[in-house]
C-alpha cells in the first residue's frame, strides 16, 4: 500500500499503462509520469493494432470479470458525445457437434459469473448475422453486452483526462536502465535519443507489453512471455454490406467467433476483418523490431510485421465457405501482429520477488485492460484487489516453468490451442518428466496414469489396482459417466477410495511445497502473518491461515514447530514463498536481530501419505517409534523417527480423514522410504493410491483447497474456516478486519451440495439455481464414493440452509441437487484421532 505523496512511474502508454494511470487518479494519486518509447498518439505495441474484440465469457471468473468491467468503463469514456466501446454484442457459432456441446459449458460459466449470454439455435443465428452459410452452423452462444473496445481512441481519452488530473506524459522516451537502494527501485533512467535523465520513483509499473521481457532484464527479472505474430486482415469493400457502417471502423453486426477453425471476425465500415490462430506459431525477435519512431502510424508500426500470405490461406478459404458473400471479394491488406503469450495463458501482474517497487502489468490483452489496471491500482492504494489476482500473479510459476526453453514452448502450445476444446483436466503433452518424485520409478511399475501439476509428474490412479474394481461391494461400484466427466478418470478411483477407507494406502505427497523458516525472527514473523497460534512448543503442527489486510484468504498453510528456531511450513506454492521471503526480508530491516531464512526444500524432499485405518499395522512393523495415541504423535503432532534405516520427519495429519502421517524424508532416502513401507504392507494389502481418489476422499471431509475453494475474496467464516482463526490472538495480518465477523452471519458460505440421483457428474464452475435463479457457483466437485453420491461445494447465500433444493446445471441440463450439513463423513473426527466411535462411520456416511 503506497501513499499519494509517493513518485510513481508507469512504462507503458498503451491501453494498460493509460489505464492504470486513470484508476490511480481516480483513487487520489496524481503524481505519475507515464513513459513510452514511441509516439503518445500511437505507441506502436500491441494497443495500435489490436482488432478490438471483447468477448467477456472465460473459465476464469477473475478474467470475465476484468473483462465485464474493461467494457463498462470504455462505455462511460467519452467524448463528443462517442464513447470507446461499441456494443454490437458477441456471437459463437458451431459448426460441429462438439463445439455445440462446449458452448453450452461456456453458457454455464457465464450465468456463473453473472454475464448475460443465450443459448441459439442455427435460424437465430443466421437471423443475427444473415452472412452466415446456413447449411454449416448448427448453433450459437449470443452475448449482448459484448462487442468492439476502440482501444487507440481510449488511450486518447485517458491520457487527455489524466493530463488534466496532473499526470505527466513522456512521448518518444525510452528506457534504458533503473536505479536501485537497499533492495528498492528508486528511479528511472530514460533517454530521448540525445540526453540521458534520471527520473525519481517510489513505484515502478512496467506495462510495457512484449516490451515487458526487455524491461524485466534490466532488473533481473525474468517475465515469461513470448511475442508471437497474429495475422489479421481486412477485405476489399463487400458488396452485401455497402452503405451498412460508418467508414472507416464502424460496424453493426456482432462480433463473430468460428473457433472451430481458430477464426474470428469483426466490420470495418463495408469491410470485414478476419483474425486466424490456425497458423503457425510465429514468434517475433522483440531485438530486431524497428524501433518507434514519431512517424508512426497505422501501417507502419514495430508490432506490425509482414504479412506472410501463405499461411493465411487455409483461413481465406474457409472464410468464403462460411460467408458466401466474400466470394468475389479479396483480401485489400494484411498483417502479422504482435501479441504476448505466457507459458499458461495468463496475465502476469505482481510486483518483483526480490526489488521492492518494481511491478508488472505484462501480457495484459485489450478485453482486460482495464479491469486489471483497476486491480493493480487497488493492490497499491488499499492492499487488495476486489476481484482475486491470483491467476495472474507473475509469481506463480515454479522455477523450472520460467526457464527460456519451458517459456518459449508452452506459450507458443497456448497460441496453437487458443480457440481448443479443452478438458480442465488436461494436461500439456510437453514438456513433460521435468518433476519427478523419487518414487516415480515404482509408480510406473504400478502402472500409475500421471497427469501434471506445476512441472510434476502426479499419479491419479494405478492401473495395479484394476482388478480390485469386481470385487468392491455393491454400495462401492462406481458409477456411470457421461463422456465428457469420464476422460481424465478411472472407475480404478472407487477402489483406491474403499481400500483407504478400510485398509491402507500410499499417497505420494511430494509435490506440496514444503518451506523451511528458520532464524531468531522465525516465530515472530510467523505469529504476525498466521490466524492461529504457531508459538506452540517444538513438535506442535498447526493449520492456520494467510490473510490480506482485509481479511481475504491469502492462503492455508501447514505450520510444524520442528526446533525452538526451525519450521516447516506446508504452502500452496510459489506465490507464497515469494511472500514469505518479502516479509522476511521486510523484518530484517526493520530489526536486523530479528533475521528469518526462508528456504525452498520440496525439490530435495519427499513425502508418503500412509493413510487407512491399518496404517499404524504397517508403520510399527518397520519403526521402533511410539505411534500409539499415548504417545508423542498425537493428532497433529510431529516427531523424528526412523522407518527401516530412513530418517523420517513424521507429522500425524491426513487429508482424506483417516488415521496416518505425512511422512517426510530427504530424497535421497525416498525410495528406500517407499520399499519399506511397500514390504511391511503386504500382508495388509496396501495399494499405492492417486489424486482422483484423493479428490473424492477430502471432499467427502469437507477439506477445502485453496485457489478452488476459497481466494482472497472470501473471509474465513464464509469459507467455513473460521477455526482456523484464534479468537484472541491479535496483531496479526488482517486481524483488525475480521473483528466482530465471528459473531455477524455472513452473507455468503460455502456449503456441501450432493446430487439427488446419485450418478450425475460435475466438474466445477457450473451455476447453481435456487428457486430459478443463479445463486452462485461450483468450486470442487467429485464423486464420493464413501456417501455413493457426487458431491459439490458452492459459495450460496446465507438465506439458502442446509435441506433446501438447488439446481447446478451442467451442459444445459439441470441436475437437481440437496444443501447438506458438512463433512458429509466423520464429523466427530473418530477416524483421524483413532478413537471409538458411536456408530460405524462407512454406515453412518452413506445415511
Amino acid at each position: 500500500m503506497i501513499s499519494a505523496v509517493e513518485k510513481i512511474v508507469i512504462v507503458g502508454g498503451g491501453i494498460v499503462g493509460t489505464n492504470l494511470a486513470d484508476e490511480l487518479v481516480k483513487r487520489g494519486w496524481p503524481n505519475i509520469t507515464v513513459i513510452e518509447q514511441g509516439p503518445l498518439h500511437m505507441p506502436g505495441g500491441s494497443t495500435s493494432h489490436a482488432p478490438g474484440l471483447v468477448f467477456a465469457t472465460n473459465p476464469s471468473k477473475s478474467m470475465s470479470l476484468y473483462a465485464k468491467y474493461t467494457i463498462e468503463k470504455f462505455l462511460e469514456l467519452e467524448e463528443d458525445g462517442q464513447n470507446c466501446f461499441n456494443q454490437v454484442g458477441g456471437l459463437e457459432i458451431a459448426t460441429t457437434p462438439e463445439r455445440l456441446e462446449d458452448i453450452k459449458r461456456r453458457h454455464g460459466y457465464a450465468q456463473s459469473w453473472g454475464i448475460e449470454a443465450t443459448l441459439i439455435s442455427p435460424e437465430e443465428c443466421l437471423k443475427m448475422y444473415p452472412a452466415l452459410n446456413k447449411d454449416k452452423v448448427l448453433g450459437g452462444l449470443h452475448t449482448p453486452k459484448d462487442g468492439l473496445a476502440l482501444a487507440a481512441r481510449a488511450v486518447q481519452l485517458l491520457i487527455n483526462r489524466t493530463t488534466k488530473a496532473g499526470v505527466e506524459y513522456l512521448g518518444n522516451t525510452k528506457v534504458t536502465g533503473f536505479t536501485q537502494e537497499k533492495g528498492r527501485v528508486t528511479g528511472v533512467v530514460t533517454t530521448d535519443g540525445e540526453t540521458s535523465t534520471t527520473i525519481p520513483a517510489d513505484i515502478v509499473i512496467s506495462c510495457a507489453g512484449f516490451w515487458g521481457v526487455e524491461i524485466g532484464a534490466m532488473v533481473g527479472l525474468t517475465v515469461p512471455l513470448v511475442p508471437l505474430a497474429h495475422q489479421y486482415v481486412k477485405t476489399a469493400s463487400v458488396p452485401g454490406l455497402a452503405g451498412r457502417n460508418a467508414a472507416p471502423n464502424g460496424a453493426s453486426l456482432p462480433i463473430l467467433r468460428h473457433q472451430d477453425q481458430d477464426l474470428y471476425y469483426r466490420e470495418h465500415g463495408d469491410k470485414i476483418g478476419i483474425g486466424y490462430y490456425g497458423h503457425r506459431p510465429m514468434p517475433a525477435d522483440v531485438a530486431s523490431l524497428s524501433p518507434a519512431t514519431k512517424n508512426v502510424n497505422e501501417h507502419d508500426m514495430p508490432s506490425r510485421l509482414e504479412f506472410t500470405r501463405e499461411d493465411f490461406d487455409p483461413a481465406w478459404k474457409e472464410s468464403k465457405d462460411l460467408m458466401p458473400f466474400l466470394q468475389d471479394v479479396e483480401i485489400e491488406d494484411g498483417f502479422n501482429g504482435i501479441f504476448s503469450f505466457t507459458p499458461d495463458g495468463g496475465a502476469l501482474v505482481g510486483q518483483h520477488p526480490r526489488l521492492d517497487g518494481f511491478w508488472v502489468a505484462e501480457a495484459v490483452w485489450v478485453t482486460h485492460s482495464a479491469g486489471i489496471a483497476r486491480a493493480v491500482a487497488e493492490v497499491l492504494t488499499d492492499g487488495r484487489s476486489k476481484i482475486d489476482l491470483s491467476c495472474c500473479d507473475m509469481n506463480r510459476f515454479e522455477e523450472v516453468q520460467l526457464t527460456s526453453t519451458y517459456v518459449a514452448e508452452t506459450s507458443q502450445q497456448n497460441f496453437v490451442e487458443v480457440y481448443d476444446i479443452l478438458h480442465p483436466m488436461q494436461p500439456r503433452d510437453s514438456p513433460r518428466q521435468l518433476r519427478c518424485s523419487p518414487f516415480y520409478p515404482r509408480q510406473k511399475e504400478l502402472g500409475a496414469y500421471f497427469l501434471e501439476g506445476g512441472a510434476w509428474e502426479r499419479p491419479y490412479w494405478f492401473e495395479s489396482n484394476a482388478h480390485l474394481v469386481k470385487d468392491l461391494p455393491a454400495e462401492w461400484q462406481p458409477v456411470e459417466r457421461d463422456a465428457w466427466s469420464a476422460r481424465y478418470h478411472s472407475k480404478i478411483a472407487a477402489a483406491e477410495a474403499y481400500k483407504t477407507r478400510t485398509g491402507v494406502a500410499m499417497f505420494d505427497m511430494t509435490p506440496l511445497r514444503r518451506l523451511e523458516i528458520s532464524g531468531p525472527g522465525a516465530v515472530h514473523m510467523l505469529q504476525r502473518l498466521c490466524t492461529g497460534d504457531v508459538g506452540k512448543k517444538p513438535g506442535a503442527v498447526t493449520y492456520t491461515l494467510l490473510l490480506e489486510d482485509q481479511g481475504g484468504v491469502k492462503s492455508d498453510i501447514t505450520v510444524a514447530r520442528v526446533e525452538e528456531e526451525l519450521f516447516q511450513v506446508g504452502c500452496n506454492g510459489p506465490v507464497d514463498t515469494v511472500y514469505f521471503q518479502q516479509e522476511a526480508r521486510r523484518q530484517m530491516r526493520s530489526d536486523p536481530s530479528s533475521w528469518v531464512h526462508v528456504k525452498d526444500i520440496t525439490g530435495g524432499t519427499c513425502c508418503i501419505g500412509l493413510w487407512g485405518p491399518l496404517a499404524r499395522e504397517v508403520i510399527t512393523a518397520v519403526s521402533p517409534d511410539d505411534y500409539s495415541n499415548k504417545g508423542k504423535l498425537k493428532y497433529f503432532r510431529l516427531q523424528k523417527v526412523t522407518i527401516g534405516s530412513c530418517p523420517v520427519l513424521a507429522m500425524r495429519l491426513s487429508y482424506v480423514g483417516e488415521l496416518g502421517w505425512e511422512l517426510y524424508t530427504s530424497a535421497e532416502y525416498g525410495l528406500s522410504l517407499w520399499d519399506t513401507l511397500w514390504k511391511a504392507g503386504q500382508q495388509h494389502s496396501i495399494i499405492a493410491a492417486g489424486r482422483v481418489a484423493f479428490n473424492s476422499l477430502r471432499l467427502e471431509k469437507g477439506f477445502r483447497s485453496w485457489g478452488t475453494d476459497m481466494t482472497t475474496e472470501h473471509d474465513p467464516y464464509e469459507a467455513g474456516l473460521g477455526f482456523a482463526v484464534k479468537p484472541a490472538k491479535k496483531d496479526y495480518v488482517g486481524q483488525v478486519a475480521l473483528e466482530g465477523r465471528a459473531d455477524e452471519k455472513p452473507s455468503r458460505r460455502l456449503c456441501c451440495i450432493t446430487i439427488d440421483d446419485g450418478k450425475s457428474i460435475v466438474l466445477g464452475r457450473e451455476p447453481v439455481f435456487h428457486d430459478g435463479k443463479v445463486v452462485g457457483y461450483v468450486t470442487s466437485a467429485a464423486y464420493g464414493y464413501t456417501v455413493g453420491k457426487p458431491i459439490a461445494y458452492a459459495y450460496l447465500p446465507s438465506s439458502v440452509v442446509e435441506g433446501d433444493a438447488v439446481e447446478l446445471e451442467y451442459f444445459s441440463k439441470k441436475i437437481k441437487a440437496t444443501v447438506r450439513p458438512e463433512p458429509l463423513y466423520d464429523p466427530k473426527m473418530t477416524r483421524l484421532r483413532d478413537v471409538k466411535a458411536e456408530v460405524d462411520v462407512l454406515v453412518a456416511a452413506r445415511v
